[in-house]
């Protein structure tokens, strides 16, 4: 079952135990997308897969049911930081929760097992290694102890050999479903193609399940593509929009991320490092950094980012290509989880995907499959397009919109090149002059009539494709290379100085010019002088009626009370909250409890603080 971006429920006149829950606790007034259907499984009982992408209110779709069923919800959750983040949230809201972690001192792990026993808890987090190590036991005596309400597998596509992250614990799990007949399983994930989705239904032995996959287009987010020319600069440029705000730079090796982090910090940036060779200490507190609002910018491999549940996100770079779009979207998807807007750039090249290749080949990892995945991004970085349309395309969904508002295409800063069959013919041409053995670069040269010794000193200054392309910049020039190389068209072959030689495909167009038909190919467009990026639709909505100052006052409190509390300023209020305050201003406690993401519990403990920041006194 599918569901559309229109709000389905809304608040109704009769009662509804859910929709009381959802506003009590968490002051939500109507439910999202798909939330409704995916809860009413949950409280009947029935089995259920839901694949709703970051920031469509997931955990919110297991936590809540948790409140209206008998017994203890079993959470099954695959990092530390994901646990106490979500209990700490839960916690913020009134709602009983616990963790069970091997990082707990005994007296915490006594002290939860003491709660249990005394049905204190409605949520109980654990890892998978946990249920696989001691869960023959453990499970069944919680289910007789508490009561078992249900057993929820958050990022579920763990456990799939499909999906782009998977955990051999996770497997372990299906072997659960036998010793609790009559215990509602249901899995949840951000990211599952259909296969995946097969997969998990099949592992977990899920029974005749519901099976809710929500939309995969992220409107708040807006997506850029970058030829990769001069990366510092570029980055620099991107942060330069985002002063003062929360963001992510994902690079491809640990030397690059320990560079560009001190770089950074040099130019007074407020940012760490975090990959796989720091010390456990000093990953976890980076991440704490991060959490806590101390840092700004996290500079990191992909080892960071599953579990951080930090919402005002406003940026994520990837300097450099992941594996696949699946990657992407749920690397892409950390920002803006808030629903608010955020800026998502890929600074790309060919050399990323050939290094993946690489890599994959030595590993002995690069299957047919894994080909394919790198196939769709490289094809997704080289497209003349919608961006979202793209994104959502390829999990399968249609787009049903047409100007989203939210990429570089859309915006206007891509441009359709003319007669693009006529440009790569001559670029294929000129590959096939010089011998089909020098790289992109030279290539490069050729084309644009460059009296470089290389050139001179090979001839290649008298071949008849010798300055084809006088008047295509180095980057433009790099940019189109890069997009015949994903059309399949042109390959790259040989370490550590690639060549381009021409595909079967290539050199069929070089004969016939009518292979190329509906070939497209895209430059950036130069932006007016003193002119930047265009914002979003969305950026520009979100701020409308928002007073700014009280804005940035009340950030300023949440951080106060977060300090106070020990607890990550987000746990306090969302930044679309805050936003709503400072927008509607408020002036009782009645009317406080009616703002977006306040409650009842939040109204109540953090009500006069709030009429204080807004209205003095």
């Amino acid at each position: 079952m599918r569901f559309g971006p229109r709000v389905l429920y809304t608040h109704p006149a009769v009662a509804d135990p859910l929709l009381d829950i959802l506003q009590r606790y968490w002051g939500y007034a109507q439910f999202r997308p798909g939330q409704r259907e995916a809860m009413d499984a949950v409280v009947q009982g029935r089995d259920s897969l839901l694949v709703l992408p970051t920031g469509g209110g997931k955990s919110l779709c297991f936590q809540a049911p948790a409140l209206l069923r008998p017994g203890v919800a079993l959470v099954i959750s695959p990092l530390i930081s994901l646990m106490k983040d979500q209990v700490d949230t839960l916690t913020a809201h009134g709602v009983p929760a616990a963790y069970l972690n091997s990082a707990m001192a005994p007296d915490e792990r006594r002290r939860v097992m003491q709660g249990l026993r005394e049905r204190r808890y409605r949520l109980l987090y654990l890892a998978p290694e946990r249920i696989a190590g001691e869960g023959s036991t453990f499970v069944p005596w919680l289910h007789e102890a508490g009561g078992l309400s249900f057993m929820a597998i958050d990022e579920a596509h763990c456990i799939s050999h499909w999906g782009h992250d998977f955990r051999p614990e996770y497997r372990q799990l299906g072997a659960l479903r036998s010793s609790l007949p009559g215990v509602g399983l249901h899995a949840f994930t951000a990211t599952a193609t259909a296969r995946v989705r097969e997969d998990i239904v099949a592992q977990l032995g899920l029974q005749d399940p519901v099976t809710l996959v929500g939309s995969f287009d992220r409107a708040n987010l807006l997506y850029r593509v970058l030829p990769r020319h001069a990366m510092a600069t570029q980055i620099r440029q991107i942060l330069a929009r985002h002063r003062g705000e929360a963001g992510i730079i994902y690079c491809p090796t640990r030397r690059e991320v320990d560079a560009l982090a001190a770089s950074l910090a040099k130019e007074g940036y407020r940012v760490r490092p975090y990959h796989a060779g720091l010390t456990d200490d000093e990953r976890h507190a980076h991440q704490d950094a991060f959490l806590n609002e101390s840092v700004d910018i996290v500079v990191a491999t992909v080892a960071f980012g599953m579990g951080i549940d930090r919402s005002d996100v406003r940026f994520v770079i990837h300097a450099g290509a992941p594996q696949s779009l699946e990657h992407y979207q749920q690397e892409a998807g950390r920002a803006g989880r808030d629903g608010l807007e955020a800026e998502c750039v890929l600074i790309v090249s060919s050399g990323d995907f050939l290094r993946w290749r690489d890599i994959l080949s030595k590993n002995g990892e690069l299957t047919d499959a894994r080909q394919g995945l790198l196939r769709d991004i490289e094809r997704y970085a080289a497209s003349v397009g919608c961006r979202h349309r793209r994104l959502v395309s390829y999990f399968g969904e249609a787009y049903s919109k047409g100007d989203c508002g939210a990429c570089d295409y859309c915006l206007g800063e891509l441009e359709a090149v003319p007669e693009p069959a006529t440009l790569a013919r001559k670029i294929l041409s000129a590959v096939a002059r010089v011998g089909q053995r020098y790289g992109a670069a030279h290539v490069g040269q050729v084309l644009r009539g460059q009296l470089s010794e290389a050139v001179r000193s090979r001839g290649h200054d008298t071949l008849s494709v010798f300055g084809l392309l006088r008047e295509v910049s180095v980057d433009d020039m790099r940019g189109y290379t890069d997009q015949l190389l994903a059309f399949g068209l042109l390959r790259q072959v040989g370490d550590p100085y690639p060549v381009l030689q021409l595909t079967e495909a290539g050199a069929a167009g070089l004969r016939d010019a009518a292979v190329l038909d509906g070939l497209s190919l895209a430059r950036q467009r130069k932006p007016e002088k003193g002119s930047g990026p265009k914002k979003s639709r969305v950026e520009a909505e979100s701020w409308a009626g928002v007073d700014r100052e009280l804005f940035d006052q009340l950030r300023g409190m949440r951080q106060r009370l977060a300090r106070e509390r020990g607890v990550p300023p987000y746990v306090i209020f969302h930044d679309t909250t805050l936003r709503e305050l400072a927008r509607l201003k408020p002036t009782s406690l009645p009317e406080l409890r009616e703002v977006y993401g306040v409650g009842a519990r939040k109204a109540d403990d953090l009500g006069p603080e709030v009429l204080r920041v807004l209205h003095g006194g």
